[in-house]
């Protein structure tokens, strides 16, 4: 093994995938979602605990594992948000759009405003402040749909409100995310340099939309027509080269996140027919799911060391924690209120909103790659510990304000993979 250091990696990735599957089947069976086994059998195989990549076993592969298991993360994480634009759902969204558009835009900015000023008071710089508050100003809606299903009350109105404010919510943290990353990662940045940003990325978004809007749905309407195509996995195959390309020209020409641009690229590839859009959709959530998702949510703990997370920082995460709550419900149900929803409908929705699942991780290990969080950092230990409690808290809170309501007998499980699933189906 000294001689083949990839012989390493296999066992290190053998550990992770078998470690993912217990952790996430003993999560389903204290009915929490599979991401949050993840996470914390993460934390256990990470520097908290075992250190999994820095035993003896492995002291002359340290610095490739650490590499490569960062690297397929990211490539995780990108097939991740190219699912989540995958299975966004334009109609469900006109639905209620009124409602859907307050309490997402809402939900996503308040986060921003009240995270802000008390990452400021505690002493963090304005860089991680600022995208301290993006990672918060993120949704999981999967996490409150499948507690919603199990209680028969997801095709009320309340829930389809939930399913399409979480996608206005999501493509607002990921235009929050785009231009908070270059802003905070770039160090002290002029006025000039500030508008340069700006327009790089709304020229680049705005030409990946049309590109993807338009021209994917009928290049791969057209390529299906080709029996060679067909027959050779070529559409799954040509979907995932569309979601590098977008997510390399994402970073390349907009300065924007890579996940950015593979999110524009699923959107794009939902207007495709049903049969190819299945087709895409079985293929990847395979290859992401099985493979290297889990890496990913396992990777986030890898990187962090709750071992050290100060004693004296616990105030200012039990702080922020309450932060993250409060702006989603206020937020959302604000938002919700103000275009007609009652004060009860309103607060359902609000927590409905509450948990950040893997939407928030992703931002938040953004922060890890560009610099702006470190590993040690008492904030992004403390944003990590606000992220899976607000996961943890969310079912039992979404069934107290839902308790009153009668079920609804015909529950439709499509609803729960209407906004994003939990990052899987289970």
């Amino acid at each position: 093994m000294e001689d083949n250091p990839v012989i390493a990696l296999f066992l290190v990735l053998g550990v992770i995938l078998m470690a993912s599957r217990i952790a996430g089947t003993l999560a389903r069976q204290f009915d929490q979602p599979r991401v949050l086994g993840e996470l914390l059998i993460g934390i256990l195989l990470g520097p908290t605990v075992l250190d999994l990549l820095h035993l003896h076993l492995f002291d002359l592969q340290q610095a490739h594992l650490d590499q490569a298991i960062h690297e397929l993360a990211e490539l995780g994480v990108l097939l991740l948000m190219f699912k989540v634009g995958l299975d966004v759902h334009l109609k469900e969204l006109a639905k209620v759009g009124n409602v859907a558009t307050s309490a997402g835009i809402i939900g996503a900015i308040l986060p921003v405003i009240m995270t802000l000023p008390l990452v400021l008071l505690f002493g963090e710089r304005w860089q991680a402040a600022l995208l301290a508050g993006v990672v918060l100003s993120a949704t999981s809606v999967s996490i409150s749909a499948q507690a919603l299903l199990e209680i028969g009350v997801l095709r009320t109105k309340e829930g389809n409100a939930l399913l399409a404010a979480a996608l206005v919510d999501d493509v607002a943290a990921i235009l929050l995310v785009s231009l908070a990353i270059p802003i905070t990662s770039g160090g002290h940045i002029q006025a000039s340099e500030l508008v340069e940003i700006t327009l790089r990325m709304g020229f680049y978004l705005g030409i990946a939309l049309v590109i993807a809007w338009f021209a994917l749905p009928r290049l791969m309407n057209r390529l299906n027509s080709r029996p060679d195509i067909k027959a050779s996995y070529g559409i799954p195959s040509i979907a995932l080269m569309l979601a590098l390309f977008f997510g390399w020209s994402a970073a390349y020409f907009g300065g924007v996140a890579s996940i950015t641009g593979a999110f524009i690229a699923g959107v794009g590839l939902s207007r495709s027919h049903e049969i190819i859009k299945h087709q895409i959709d079985v293929a990847i959530a395979n290859i992401a799911y099985a493979f290297l998702v889990p890496i990913f949510f396992i990777s986030v703990g890898l990187q962090t060391d709750l071992s050290s997370f100060p004693l004296k920082s616990l105030p200012f995460a039990i702080t922020l924690l309450g932060v993250a709550v409060i702006s989603k419900i206020v937020g959302s149900g604000m938002g919700a209120y103000l275009t007609g929803f009652s004060r009860q409908e309103s607060l359902r929705l609000g927590v409905c909103m509450i948990s950040r699942g893997e939407v928030g991780l992703i931002m938040a290990s953004l922060g890890l790659t560009t610099g702006v969080f470190a590993p040690d950092d008492s904030l992004f230990a403390s944003l990590f510990l606000v992220i899976i409690l607000t996961t943890v808290i969310t079912p039992p809170l979404v069934r107290r304000v839902f308790r009153e309501s009668a079920p609804v007998r015909e529950v439709n499980p499509k609803y729960v993979q209407a906004g994003r699933s939990d990052y899987r189906p289970d």
